[in-house]
């Protein structure tokens, strides 16, 4: 369990399956992924992501309001293994219920999540990717101090050829330049 100063990032629990599925056919919060997800795809989703964290000891945690005890979503590092130029790798990653927009959560938690993945993970890089049109995550992606060069964006296999959801950006972050910004951060 990783903790923040309003969130918790904690294992999955079965009562988080209904928050998680309602939040994934809403389209508001899937405009960026190829459709909504039925109760059976977002539970086979949780499936998928407990055996994640179970194999690695990471993955993507389920995400709280401290204050609330409600769940929001999720937020952690996650290995992609696709067929890219980049892979394989970890990407860090959220997915936050529309409710939950605009309050910092998804940089909040994402930074636990780098702690972590730079920390006691040993990871030593870690991306982080979205489809062009996503500009709400590209802003997460560079509150973090995440780095992007054109020459890295790439057409995601997922998406069917010739959807507007393939074009996709890749920003990248090492362990030395996370741990010179939290430094600068706490010397602050």
């Amino acid at each position: 369990m990783l903790q923040t100063e309003r969130l918790i990032l904690r294992r999955w629990r079965e009562d988080d399956k209904e928050p998680f599925a309602e939040m994934n056919a809403d389209p508001e919060v899937m405009e960026h992924f190829p459709s909504t997800l039925t109760r059976e795809e977002s539970d086979a989703m949780v499936g998928r992501i407990m055996a994640g964290i179970e194999e690695h000891g990471y993955g993507l945690w389920a995400v709280e309001v401290k204050e609330t005890g409600r769940f929001v979503g999720f937020t952690g590092i996650v290995w992609q293994t696709f067929e890219a130029h980049f892979t394989p790798a970890v990407e860090v990653g959220w997915r936050l219920r529309r409710d939950a927009w605009g309050h910092g959560y998804a940089t909040e938690a994402a930074t636990a999540a780098l702690d972590h993945g730079f920390g006691p993970a040993g990871l030593t890089d870690i991306v982080s990717m979205t489809a062009r049109s996503n500009v709400r995550s590209q802003a997460v992606m560079r509150r973090l101090g995440m780095t992007y060069d054109p020459a890295d964006d790439f057409e995601h296999p997922k998406p069917p050829p010739g959807s507007p959801l393939r074009p996709h950006v890749l920003y990248r972050l090492t362990a030395a330049d996370w741990h010179a910004r939290r430094g600068a951060a706490v010397t602050a």
